[in-house]
Formats: C-alpha cells, structure tokens, sequence
C-alpha cells in the first residue's frame, strides 16, 4: 500500500516507521507489530504504527486483532483509506462481500488509481454477482501492474468461471511465469485447462 511520504513525519518517526516496515517486508511480523506498539506508546496518535500493526497481523492471520487495530486507527483518522483497505480486505476473506465492498470502495475513493486496492475491490464485486464491473476494475488493476501475479490469477479466476478458458489459461500462464511456487496459481491453470478440454469436448461432440 502507497505510504504518507517520509519526509512528512519528524525524522525519529519516519525512521522508526521505516524500520517496522523493513522487519514486514522481511517477513518478521511479530517483531514487526513490537516495534510498532513501542511506537504508539510514545505517540499514541500515530495512525501509521495502527496501519503497521493491523497489516501485519493480516501476514499473521489474525484478523480479529487487526481489525481492532483498524478501528483504532479509524477513531483518529476517518480518512485512512489504508485502514478500510485492510478491512476490506479482511471481510473479502471472510466472504462478507458487501462489508468488503463498502470499506474497498471507501478506501478507493480516498487514494484511487491504486493499483491493490482496485484488484481486491474487483475480486469482491465480481464474487458479489457483480461479473462485469468487477472484471473492469481487474482489469484497470492490471493495468495499473501488469507483473502483478495475484491480480493475473483473480483474473484467470474469473474468466475460468465466465468459461473464457483461453484467456483464463493466458493470464494464469504468466501468473505461473512471474510465481512459479505459487501454489494457488498451478492449481488453477491447471483447472482452466482441464475444464477448457472437457468443454471443447461437450462441443465437439453435439
């Protein structure tokens, strides 16, 4: 998710925020969320340690833990399109489509053109029977980020369920090319492909 740039903070906060971001990308979450709490506790104002904590127990799956944390960070700043991302993106885990649309939509709205933001918007509004307008944003996502392989599966995904199997087997293919480990994506090509064959199978024999 883009950040507030760092040379809008006082240095010592920009350069703790920019450590408990290192130790995320780094893949040390709970390290991560202690650095940040540490940095709550010496502003409990600071809605980016909230974001930092919530987003890395999202890494954690524990989402009851970051969704408090969002609705922290929403008590000081309603405008934390970073905050309703996150719960956005917890509630499409859930399945509760229109929570997560509301909150995605909310959070586009206040930081638009993003690029994550928009896939999972266009992954709940295409799973919320909304096909056509979610496919448009997935697109305008990948768009955004063409290398993007998590954006190229949602998409595979829904043109697999729409039964476009060639695009569908397009998009997964260079998903597989950029996440060739990726466990989701091999299986999903692999299911495009399966379905494409008993489908022009069905046709060929009428």
């Amino acid at each position: 998710m883009a950040k507030q740039k760092d040379d809008d903070y006082p240095q010592h906060i920009a350069e703790a925020l920019n450590s408990i971001e290192e130790l995320k990308l780094s893949g040390d979450y709970k390290k991560s969320i202690l650095e940040a709490e540490k940095l709550l506790f010496d502003d409990p104002n600071c809605v980016e340690a909230l974001e930092e904590i919530a987003d890395n127990y999202v890494s954690l799956d524990s989402y009851d833990k970051a969704e408090k944390a969002c609705e922290h960070a929403l008590k000081l700043n309603e405008r934390s399109y970073t905050a309703k991302y996150i719960l956005g993106f917890i509630h499409s885990q859930k399945q509760d489509w229109p929570k997560a649309i509301g909150f995605l939509k909310s959070s586009n709205s206040l930081h638009s053109n993003n690029p994550e933001i928009l896939r999972c918007l266009g992954w709940a509004l295409f799973n919320s029977n909304k096909r056509t307008q979610g496919v448009v944003i997935l697109e305008r996502s990948l768009n955004l980020n063409p290398e993007n392989a998590l954006t190229l599966c949602d998409l595979g995904i829904c043109y697999m369920q729409m039964k476009k199997f060639d695009k569908s087997i397009e998009l997964l293919k260079k998903a597989m090319q950029l996440d060739p480990n990726n466990k989701r994506i091999k299986d999903c090509f692999a299911a495009a492909t399966s379905f494409k064959d008993k489908f022009t199978g069905i046709r060929s024999k009428k």
